[in-house]
């Protein structure tokens, strides 16, 4: 199992639209190959220091094959519809995290 995490910060006038908007793309990344399921969190600490929201997105794959595929064949598009819908208004980091054994 694989963990990719999007952590993400959204400023103030932009919140009340992007959170349903969050909601749709987690469930048009849950519908592609090697996504086992996803949650949504919201940040308590730290806070960003310039008063935005902050966010943290946890997708489980499969594997890391499937994150691979992901990355060469969707990611490109799939952060496109952020950057699209909400341009400057708020801003991503990724990490990957791996759940299995060492």
């Amino acid at each position: 199992m694989v963990v990719y995490e999007v952590d993400i910060e959204v400023a103030p006038e932009a919140v009340a639209a992007y959170r349903p908007w969050l909601s749709g793309h987690v469930q048009r990344m849950l519908a592609l190959p090697g996504f086992v399921d996803a949650e949504v969190l919201t940040v308590r600490e730290p806070l960003p220091a310039d008063g935005w929201h902050a966010l943290c997105v946890r997708y489980r794959l499969r594997d890391r094959a499937a994150l691979d595929a992901y990355l060469h064949g969707h990611a490109a598009r799939m952060r496109a519809e952020g950057a699209a819908a909400f341009g400057e208004r708020f801003r991503a980091r990724r990490r990957v995290l791996d759940a299995s054994p060492d």
